[in-house]
Order: structure tokens, then sequence, then C-alpha cells
């Protein structure tokens, strides 16, 4: 569904292992609680120890899981009476000290609303002026005592740009809600989520051409080279090695540890925040030194360190720690897997419908480049429809069933807003254009992929060809005084000529990470809901339908560009818009059931029923045939709201030809960013609208 006016999107990235019928290849998500997915690069070994070190979970005052799986994990390391971690290394004197803090900010848990959602705080002042803000829109995890529980962090609606066309000022953690799925404060209990639990972004260490992106990698490289220089042979003195927390608070255990060590030479700090002057007082030494890491994007979760800033690093840590250079392991010490899984969540009736949309969901398929969606679609019809499809010369998959009268169209889109490449500079970093509507600043500082060039015509392509991706990051602002940059910009780790050698070009589609996920009891979180939603609910209609049932002929649609101008659907009316007696395009109603948003307009709540877009920003329709779908769902026990919202939906390149256009709507949040969220009753019960509807 495209915007009431101009905006700018991104998109995503994984990739479909099968027919709609069968999941996604379990990701570490499933494993670990952390996003991952296919479409990613090959590790090198040592950025694959980096990302797991990136990975630990170690929000700030919950550090001791972590701690302890290290201990476990590192030879020679134990915990200390404070319990930090340490290896005490060679005899003698100097006797020098080098940490590393495997903590870095976080937010807390510190209000329940009646209305189920979350308030938070940051844990951790200082770092980078957009941090809270690149949380706005993203998926994340809170910790609870029964496991990690996702939720995604609120952002205002894409549609509604002319209501917030005052939101200028950047965000903080005050301006930040917590969407969990739940509808009450007991259904946030019954999720295990208590107050103080911590929050921490969802979302794997990114790999990309030579180094690793994430949240902390600095720091958390930091530890893994004081845990790779400890495995080597200190020459002179004594080196202790000591792996701390609660560093954002001036690093009070770092003191307590040293408190108890004695009089020390030297103190060396790796990665990490300031260290509090007490400290050093502690130390009985005269300063605190630092060996800093050298990052991109320093504090934002999309901090950079390529893998020879990490061996530098190393290089650097040895020195200080008087490592002989030679003792040092051939590899990296890796570090544990995380402690923490997602809380376990028993078998529903939704889990069907939960599974399909997540396939469909985390393809990518920015406007124009819209196959992998396409061929899904196709490959999850029943064999009497997959036998009948055509695609158009706009790309619009099309299956006709029915009696040749009175025609009527349902369709949905295929397509979702993303990022075009307008220019490449020297250095490898690209100037973007949006594609369709967006909440520019919800892309900002997270994953990006450049997806390569889609297959020739006629080829034998298929949704699971997923290679080629390049990854990068969506540049951060170094500083900022207003919400939404400028101009937005990606990086992927090489110059033009590289970049263009493996395929970059001008006119390439640049994606974001996507991984779709249920929330809550029944709700449901990923990017492009606008609209694999709608395609869903168009593909399972046909899957339960007989077409020997069919008294009219129906066309089933599933059309191209549709966020940038409704393309593939203007080209379809083209043809055969005369001959259509009514249309449904299948597309989000935009709702404001969300606290950022006035519910005195566009109110659906979420999980009462599909909704009736008896009016759009592109027209109203009559209320003679408002009423007859109202008759045809109450007919069939159909919950059914009635509303009016912003945008528009393919239909309306049908209604110059003649043709009401009825569009059928599930209620959505936070449209057009990463994190829009549904509830998956309401798209079940479109479902059946839409087959009901077809059968008269």
């Amino acid at each position: 569904m495209p915007s009431s006016r101009p905006l700018v999107v991104f998109l995503a990235a994984a990739a479909l292992a099968g027919p709609l019928s069968v999941s996604l290849a379990a990701p570490l998500q499933a494993q670990q609680g952390r996003a991952a997915g296919p479409g990613r690069p090959a590790a090198s070994p040592l950025s694959a120890t980096l990302a797991g070190w990136q990975q630990l979970d170690a929000p700030t005052a919950h550090e001791s899981g972590a701690l302890a799986a290290l201990a476990g994990a590192l030879p020679g390391w134990q915990r200390d009476a404070v319990g930090s971690l340490i290896a005490r290394r060679g005899s003698g004197t100097p006797r020098r000290v080098l940490a590393c803090a495997v903590d870095r900010p976080a937010f807390a848990v510190t209000q329940v609303t009646e209305e189920g959602y979350l308030r938070v705080h940051r844990i951790g002042g200082g770092g980078h002026p957009l941090f809270d803000q690149h949380h706005e829109a993203q998926q994340v995890v809170i910790h609870t005592a029964r496991g990690l529980v996702p939720g995604v962090f609120g952002v205002a609606n894409g549609h509604f740009a002319v209501q917030h066309r005052g939101d200028t000022a950047v965000v903080t953690a005050d301006g930040l809600w917590l969407d969990v799925g739940a509808s009450s404060r007991a259904e946030v209990a019954a999720l295990g989520i208590r107050l103080l639990d911590p929050v921490d972004r969802r979302v794997p260490a990114w790999l990309m051409e030579g180094g690793v992106a994430g949240q902390g990698i600095g720091g958390r490289a930091g530890c893994a080279a004081l845990a790779a220089a400890a495995a080597g042979t200190v020459v002179q003195g004594e080196t202790i090695f000591l792996m701390t927390a609660q560093s954002v608070f001036g690093w009070p255990t770092l003191g307590a540890s040293l408190a108890r060590l004695g009089r020390v030479d030297a103190v060396t700090v790796v990665g990490g925040p300031r260290v509090d002057a007490t400290v050093a007082g502690i130390a009985k030494v005269d300063s605190v030194r630092r060996i800093d890491p050298t990052v991109r994007y320093g504090g934002t979760l999309v901090e950079l360190l390529t893998e020879a800033d990490a061996r530098a690093l190393l290089a650097r840590v040895a020195s200080v720690a008087a490592v002989d250079a030679a003792s040092l392991p051939g590899a990296w010490v890796a570090a544990p897997a995380p402690t923490q899984r997602l809380a376990p969540r028993p078998a529903d009736a939704h889990d069907a419908t939960a599974a399909g949309l997540k396939a469909l969901a985390d393809l990518p398929g920015v406007s124009g480049d819209e196959w992998r969606v396409r061929e899904a679609v196709r490959a999850a019809l029943p064999s009497w429809a997959r036998d009948a499809t055509t695609v158009d010369d706009a790309g619009n998959l099309m299956v006709a069933a029915g009696p040749e009268r009175d025609t009527l169209v349902v369709m949905a889109h295929l397509d979702e807003v993303g990022w075009e490449v307008t220019a490449i500079a020297r250095d490898g970093e690209v100037t973007l254009r949006g594609l369709g509507g967006v909440v520019v600043s919800a892309w900002e500082g997270q994953p990006a992929m450049l997806a390569p060039a889609a297959p020739a015509a006629g080829s034998a392509a298929t949704a699971d060809a997923m290679g080629g991706f390049i990854t990068g990051v969506f540049v951060p602002r170094a500083r900022a005084t207003a919400k939404r940059p400028d101009r937005m910009t990606a990086w992927f780790g090489m110059d033009s000529a590289t970049l263009v050698a493996r395929g970059g070009r001008v006119g390439a589609r640049v994606t974001s990470y996507k991984d779709a996920i249920r929330l809550g009891p029944t709700r449901f979180t990923g990017r492009a809901m606008d609209d694999r939603a709608g395609s869903l609910a168009l593909l399972r209609a046909v899957q339960g339908l007989d077409p020997t049932q069919l008294k009219r002929r129906v066309l089933f649609v599933w059309s191209t560009e549709e966020e940038v101008g409704l393309l593939g659907a203007a080209a379809l009316a083209t043809r055969v818009g005369v001959n259509v007696q009514r249309i449904h395009s299948i597309d989000t109603f935009v709702s404001s059931d969300t606290p950022l948003e006035s519910p005195h307009f566009a109110f659906a709540p979420l999980g009462r029923g599909p909704v009736l877009r008896g009016g759009e920003s592109n027209g109203m329709w009559p209320p003679a045939i408002r009423a007859e779908v109202e008759a045809v769902a109450r007919a069939a026990g159909i919950p059914l709201q009635v509303g009016l919202t912003q945008g528009g939906t393919d239909g309306t390149a049908f209604v110059f030809y003649g043709a009401p256009n009825l569009p059928l709507s599930w209620p959505g949040r936070y449209s057009h960013s990463p994190g829009e969220v549904l509830d998956l009753r309401d798209l079940e019960q479109l479902s059946r609208l839409i087959r009901t509807l077809v059968l008269r």
C-alpha cells in the first residue's frame, strides 16, 4: 500500500527453503533467541569468532550468565570474589593488569501500561547520540527468567506522514514504546516479563567484506583479544587478565577486582567506556591507560570492526601484556554460545498462518525486483491454479478461473518499499533513493544488503535463488540535530571498483535484514506485512477454493510495483479494466491502534477482525456496495470492521474504467517500517472473507 505522500524506505532479506507449506530452515534465532538468516556470506574463521563474541548475552547488571559461560569455555580462567573473570600468567615484576568489559548499554523495563505496552529506560549513559532512535521500529528481546521474549519498538505510521510532519526531534528512550504483542497488563505478565528486565536489539552480528558489524563489537573484540593473549606466554613479570561487568556505571567491578589484587604497576583497559577516577585510586596507579579498538560508526548498532584492525588490536594487547607474539595460538579463542534462548511457545492454531507469512515476508521484493516473491507464490498455489498461471509484461502473476462473465478482480501486491542505488563514490559508499513511502529514520544505522540482478526473463529461476547478496550497513550520521537524515547512503566494506566487480551498480536494489517472528499470543511482526500478509491471505483463499464452484470470472492477481505508483495494476487495468465489474484490493489498513497515533482517525483495533476500507486517500466507495460486503461477512459469521485510512491501493487503477474498488484489509501498526505488526486472527478471517466473496 503506497503512502499518501512520498517518503523513503528500506527493505530486507532472507530465503525461502521450499514451498509455503514448508517453513524456513530454522535460523539461529530458534536456537539462541538471536536473529540470523540465509542470504549472508560464509564467515571467515576470524569473523565467525568475532561474531560469536559480539553475540554474548550480557546486558548491564545481567552479565553473570555470560561470565559463567566464559569461565567454563576459557582454559585457565576462573571467577574472582566479585564475579569478574580472571586469568594470571607469568610471575614476578612488573605486575600489570589488562581488563575488558563484557557488558554494553541496554534498556530496562520500567513500566507496563494497562494496554500491554512497555516503557523503558536506558542503562548506561553517553554513547552515540542516535542510539535510542536507532531502536525505533526494530525488533528486540526482553531477557526474562523464562528466556528471551521478542518485541518491537513502535514508530509512527509511515502513511501518516502529514500528521507527524512536526516530529523533528531526535527520539530518546523516553519516547520509546515497546510492543510485545500483548493487549493488557495481564498478558504481559503471562509472558514472564517483569520490571527491570533488560532489553536488547534482536539482530545477528553482521558479516560483511573483511569484518563484522554490531553493537559493541569493538569492546567485545577487546575481550576476545584478551582471551587470545592469555593463551600465549608472558615473557616478563606477571600479567593479570580481567573480564568484568557494569562498565557503563564507571566500572565499579573493575575497581573491586583491583582492590583484591594488591599493588600493581600498570592497568590497561581494552575498549569499553571511560573509567571512573576512583578505579585508578583503588589500583594505586597514576592513571589507567587505554587501548581503543579502531572501529567505524562507533557506539551505533552497526559499529564495524575489520579483521585487519582486529589483528592489530591483538598485537597491541599482546605487546602491553608482555606476551611473546610467536606463542599466540593460530586461531582466536571462540566465545561460548549465548546463554539465553527464546522462551518456549506451545503449538497453537495459528502456527501454519505464521509459518506461511514468515516464508513470504522474509523474502526480499523491493518494487521492480519482486521475482523471488512471485515465484514463491506460484510454487505454493494448488495444482489447478499453478497450471493456469500467467505472468504479464509488468511481472504480475495472474490466475483466471470461472465462467466468462461479470469479471471480479482480487488483487494483492508482491512488492515492498526499499532503496535504489543512484550513485557509487570512489570509496564504495552508495547514495540511495527511496522506492515507495518510508519512515526514513527507521532504516539509518541498520544492516543492509545489495540485491543481485534479477535472472533473465524465461530462465528457470526459483525463489530459493538467493545467492549473490552483498552485505553492508546503512551509514549512520555521526551527529544529529533532527530526527530524519537529509540523505541516505550505504557502505559494503569495499571500494567502488570491487563493488562493481561483485555486481554493484546504479539501479541496484538495497534491502535490509529481515527475520519475522511471532509476538505474544496472536501477534506477528516483520518487514513487508504490507503486502505479504495480503498476498498470503489471497493465496490461502485460492488454496481452499474449488474453481468449479465459481459463478463468474475471477481474476486472482499478485501485482508488481504497487508501492511506486500502482504500476503493475495500471498496466493490467489498461488491458482488462473495461471488462471488470468490481475489484477487491487486498492490502493493509493502516490503523491508529498505537500509542503514537491519535485514535480519532483510522482506529481499527488489532484482533477484532478484518477491515473493509470504506475510504482512503484516493476515494470512498458507494454505501450500497459497502453494505453488501458487510451483509456477506455477517452471514458468514466473520467479524468485520469498517474504516477510513490514508494511502491508496491497486484497485484505484480500475476505478477509472468504471469498476468499484472495495479494499479488504487487516489492521496493522507501524506501517512501512521494519517492525510492522498485525494479528494472525485478522489475517485468517480475511482469507475466509475473500473466499466467501468470490464464491457468491
